[in-house]
């Protein structure tokens, strides 16, 4: 299972430590557009994805923003709802069929009494995540539309394939047509 490397990667755990972790995960599947978790609602899931693809989107006066785009081999929650019981901030739905392992929250909190380097492990993904958002802002900042566009692509391209690609041009932070222009001049 891809879910046993990913944890051991993150976490470094002791075998023991792992198997009761990945105890806790259950296998789910979802269809597409079925949502994971909605704006608002409580977020009591923490899931690993198998296979498919979400997006984690919001509703703003004027327009709809997707944050993310996620797939294979990535975690998937609205973390602030999760951890601290909060409304969702964001909504995440199956953009495809998907494959996902998921761990409740209840089933989480329990990591730290039954496991004692959870605290350390725990922080260790925080951190990991963290270092991905600040990185992922700073490119933001610091390349153009184009550049943007080219780094996401290169890394990404299963999800060009996949994705409707006004859900990408939100995540670069650019209109569809911006996204449409800029594929244009570099296929050209």
């Amino acid at each position: 299972m891809d879910l046993k490397l990913q944890l051991l990667g993150l976490f470094s755990a002791e075998q023991d430590d792992l198997n009761r972790i990945l105890s806790k995960f259950q296998k789910q599947t979802l269809v597409k557009n079925q949502f994971y978790t909605q704006v608002g609602k409580p977020c009591q899931t923490f899931s690993y994805i198998e296979s498919g693809y979400f997006r984690v989107f919001c509703h703003t006066e004027s327009r709809e923003v997707t944050q993310w785009i996620a797939g294979k081999g990535y975690f998937i929650t609205d973390l602030a709802s999760f951890i601290f019981n909060q409304p969702n901030r964001w909504s995440i739905q199956a953009l495809t069929d998907a494959t996902i392992y998921t761990v409740q929250q209840s089933d989480y909190q329990l990591f730290e009494q039954e496991i004692p380097s959870w605290s350390i492990m725990e922080k260790r993904f925080m951190a990991k995540c963290f270092m991905q958002m600040e990185s992922r802002i700073f490119k933001f900042i610091s390349t153009s539309a184009e550049e943007r566009y080219q780094e996401y692509f290169e890394n990404n391209k299963d999800v060009f394939q996949q994705v409707p690609l006004q859900y990408i041009a939100s995540v670069l932070g650019m209109s569809a047509e911006t996204l449409s222009r800029i594929r244009a001049k570099v296929n050209s």
